[in-house]
């Protein structure tokens, strides 16, 4: 596991505060690994997702400190998505 992927499990974690997300959603950063949310909270894995979200290393973490809006990044085409937008919608309520 890369340490930008092991930094941001554990920065996603406490944005959690011990909840999880009603689904299971990826984060693929990209040249870095992919990060799973789902009930238990993030881990480091690559499994099967209701959405996926791909991004490169600096726009996730820009996200995840809040210096970019999800929504944003989606629009612009920095951060890509796959899958349901409805689970998306609510990861990203989230990291904010």
């Amino acid at each position: 596991m890369s340490s930008v992927v092991e930094t941001a499990v554990n920065e996603l974690n406490a944005k959690l505060d011990g909840e999880g997300i009603d689904g299971v959603a990826k984060f693929v950063i990209e040249n870095e690994g992919s990060i799973m949310i789902d009930h238990n909270g993030a881990r480091a894995a690559d499994d099967e997702a209701d959405v996926t979200l791909t991004a490169d290393a600096e726009t996730f973490q820009a996200i995840l400190e809040g210096d970019l809006d999800a929504t944003a990044a989606f629009m612009t085409g920095r951060l890509s998505l796959d899958g349901d937008m409805g689970l998306a919608m609510k990861l990203g309520s989230v990291l904010s």
